[in-house]
């Protein structure tokens, strides 16, 4: 089956002018050497050599904690749900450690600012694939909350996605044993759904004939932070 998906929406806005760039040729080999309160760019974040990850919004450094059980067992049930039933299509799914990266005006490495890692999401267009993981909004993002999660960066993921034109966006409450689909409208506004529960089955307009039970999604998770 071959979908046919056009979400290349791009904004032509751009983040803030950089109050405090960072050279992009400096090799960073320890955390202790990144000041938090820079403004960095992909071409910084290309030359940290380090173990701990990081997410950029708008040249703003988001760490990224070490996911629990918990949170692995939903990632690794929807990403085989997803990339068993893609087999063979034009979409593809990806799983983190995956680097999404968002331009605004230029592709250029020193001028994209945001650069997110879904916990899942799902590529219909083969174009923006490289080496390095995605240039360009992806047509599905799936996030799986965290303790570790902080108010103001789930609100800036959120309108990362709604403004690059992600078409849906799925959250998983795994305290709530609840998942939320967001759609993108016409006007380019997510869109929430009921919360998909025990019982139901998620379905997408984006993939015709796919369906993720909720009951094994939440199956056996109650050890495992």
């Amino acid at each position: 089956m071959d979908m046919k998906v056009d979400n290349d929406k791009e904004k032509e806005k751009g983040p803030q002018v950089p109050s405090k760039p960072y050279d992009t040729e400096r090799i960073i080999t320890t955390v202790n050497d990144i000041d938090f309160s820079g403004t960095y760019s992909y071409a910084n974040y290309l030359n940290w050599h380090i173990q701990e990850r990081f997410e950029l919004i708008k040249g703003k450094i988001f760490k990224m904690t070490a996911p629990s059980t918990k949170h692995q067992r939903f990632t690794g049930r929807i990403f085989l749900e997803l990339g068993n039933f893609l087999k063979g299509m034009k979409c593809e799914a990806f799983i983190a450690p995956f680097d999404v990266r968002f331009p605004y005006k230029s592709k250029d490495d020193v001028d994209v600012t945001t650069v997110l890692q879904p916990d899942v999401c799902v590529v219909c267009d083969p174009g923006k694939i490289d080496s390095r993981g995605c240039l360009g909004a992806p047509d599905i993002v799936v996030e799986v909350l965290s303790p570790g999660n902080n108010r103001k960066e789930l609100d800036n993921k959120y309108k990362v996605y709604e403004e690059f034109g992600v078409l849906e966006y799925w959250i998983i409450h795994p305290s709530e044993r609840t998942l939320i689909q967001y759609v993108l409208n016409d006007e380019g506004t997510f869109v929430a759904g009921r919360p998909y529960a025990g019982g139901n089955e998620l379905v997408s307009d984006l993939l015709p004939g796919f369906r993720l039970n909720i009951d094994e999604l939440f199956m056996n998770c109650d050890d495992g932070d």
